[in-house]
């Protein structure tokens, strides 16, 4: 593994640990050239995937790219840092498990609201905002409305 510091090649492993419910290990490692520390993660990874976006282009999945999106949602929530590894890697395991390599990007949205909403309802809003590309205040107010259970006898 590359020293993110040093650019070195020959780093050693200090650590390794099961991380996210044992479906990822976590190693610490040190660089010897540049005396640098950092950690890396491995995961099984079943099938290479490819985002189809709405627009036709094809790219590579990126974990990450997912993984910093929920967690901008998540920013200041009251969730655990764990359970939304967990989050991730279960959306993940399920986009792994369809058994198709090409995911529309709808299919990936869909999925991470879904997640989220179960989680926190806030962090479900903010990222639904971003994903349906709401354009004024009104949308939040007509998603939110919908999210809310309706009396009965209301229209």
């Amino acid at each position: 593994m590359r020293c993110p510091f040093c650019g070195n090649v020959d780093t050693q492993v200090k650590d390794s640990r099961p991380a996210e419910d044992h479906v990822a290990i976590r190693r610490r490692r040190f660089c010897p050239a540049c005396g640098g520390r950092f950690t890396t993660y491995e995961r099984v990874q079943l099938r290479d995937l490819v985002v189809v976006k709405t627009n036709g282009r094809r790219e590579d999945f990126d974990r990450d790219k997912l993984e910093r999106s929920v967690r901008i949602s998540m920013q200041k929530r009251p969730v655990e840092p764990e359970r939304v590894d967990q989050m991730i890697s279960g959306i993940v395991r399920r986009l792994e498990s369809m058994g198709e390599t090409d995911i529309p990007s709808k299919v990936i949205g869909e999925i991470v609201m879904e997640s989220l909403a179960r989680i926190d309802t806030v962090a479900y809003v903010r990222f639904a905002s971003v994903y349906k590309n709401f354009q004024a205040a009104d949308d939040f107010d007509k998603f939110v409305s919908e999210l809310r259970p309706h009396a009965p006898g209301d229209q």
